[in-house]
């Protein structure tokens, strides 16, 4: 008779292989990258495409940045060092997404719209904590599925239950969403990065599942023309535009060996070097985004700006709004209350560049001709009808009557 208490060959080895004892064994390096991007601060030139990215981040209604340049021209690089100057925002712990603005600006509304997240603010718990804005890159190879979300296939074929996990979308809310060579991505994912950004929210159905999600996040994609256009709706989602080129100074390509090198052989003390610039960049950073609720726009400024929409024949009207948006940025990253119309001198390049399309242009003028044509050919019929004799009583038209007795 066997040893109840003995346990067989084969549950040691089970037991020896389980994840228990995995997961109890000392943890080795895996070979996995530690995150340390080059600092924003330390960029060399480039002023054009920084300030574009600052402006981004300040104000998100600018509706995102688009680098287009030819490789190595540090487009990727100056997207990833932003982590390095991003300020921290408020992030609500609602399900509605209500913060305390909305409880203060409007009691007895958010009463109604938020009353499980009202009577949590009233009893003085906190509903929002901060987090610092992060940089949600889209990989190149991501699935749809990837993107907006899906059915978690782990969960369903260990534990047989269906869960809907969050897409990349979702983890960019409020953060910033990197879309790299974004010419060369597939159509289906970029018209739901599209729709989402326009939205703010989008919805995932599985099946009878249904999830609905937050997408408030700022846009920044780059591109080498040289491998392909990008569709003039997509181009017309990008607040800010920017050509990079490389530096053509010596002086400065020597300055960018130089901290590259650097940066190659001691990343963490190149970083630590940068680091009090860096933290003193995202405090104003920070000021700069609080204090741009109190930066107005002029009339006499939007009027420049109408006016200078009309002149380049733009019909987009997103072009004028990001123009303004992107000014007030400027301003408020300036220290002014007050837009001027030298910050709308700067803005209006990044807003308004590649916005004016010959093709629109044109068929604009044909139809225009066109319908004049239709115009003076009706009047040329209209007047020939009116040369014409009468054609009353001819046969096949009934006599008139003569008036009754």
């Amino acid at each position: 008779m066997s040893d109840p208490t003995k346990r067989s060959a084969l549950l040691d080895l089970l037991y020896q292989r389980s994840a228990k004892a995995i997961l109890s064994l000392p943890s080795e390096d895996q070979g996995l990258a530690e995150h340390r991007p080059f600092p924003f601060m330390a960029l060399v030139g480039q002023d054009e495409m920084r300030l574009a990215l600052l402006l981004a981040v300040i104000n998100p209604a600018v509706s995102g940045v688009l680098l287009i340049g030819p490789r190595g021209t540090g487009k990727t690089t100056a997207v990833r060092s932003l982590t390095t100057i991003l300020p921290a925002v408020e992030v609500s712990d609602c399900e509605e997404g209500a913060l305390p603005a909305d409880m203060e600006s409007n009691p007895a509304l958010a009463e109604l719209l938020y009353p499980d997240c009202y009577q949590a603010y009233k009893a003085g718990k906190p509903i929002s904590h901060y987090e610092a804005v992060k940089l949600v890159e889209l990989p190149l190879t991501a699935r749809l599925e990837d993107v907006v979300g899906g059915i978690n296939e782990r969960i369903a074929v260990q534990s047989n239950k269906i869960r809907l996990e969050r897409g990349l979308l979702a983890r960019a809310d409020n953060n910033i969403l990197y879309v790299d060579e974004v010419n060369l991505l597939d159509n289906a994912i970029i018209d739901a990065i599209l729709d989402a950004a326009a939205a703010g929210t989008y919805s995932v159905r599985r099946g009878p599942m249904v999830g609905t999600y937050r997408s408030r996040f700022v846009l920044v994609g780059s591109m080498n023309p040289e491998e392909g256009a990008l569709r003039p709706q997509i181009m017309d989602r990008f607040g800010l535009r920017v050509g990079v080129r490389g530096l053509f100074d010596p002086t400065q390509r020597h300055e960018v060996y130089k901290r590259m090198q650097a940066y190659r052989l001691n990343p963490t003390t190149f970083i630590k070097q940068w680091e009090m610039v860096s933290a003193e960049a995202l405090d104003e950073v920070q000021i700069a985004r609080d204090r741009l609720r109190e930066v107005d726009m002029p009339d006499s400024v939007l009027r420049v700006g109408f006016d200078l929409v009309k002149q380049l024949d733009i019909d987009s009207h997103r072009a004028d709004y990001v123009m303004f948006e992107a000014a007030r940025a400027y301003a408020a990253a300036a220290g002014r209350n007050h837009a001027t119309l030298d910050d709308l001198r700067i803005a209006a390049p990044l807003a308004l560049r590649q916005r004016r399309s010959a093709y629109m242009v044109d068929y604009f003028m044909e139809q225009k001709q066109e319908d004049e044509h239709i115009s003076q050919s009706l009047d040329l019929v209209a007047k020939a009808a009116k040369k014409r004799p009468s054609r009353s009583g001819r046969r096949g038209t009934p006599p008139a009557q003569p008036p009754m007795a």
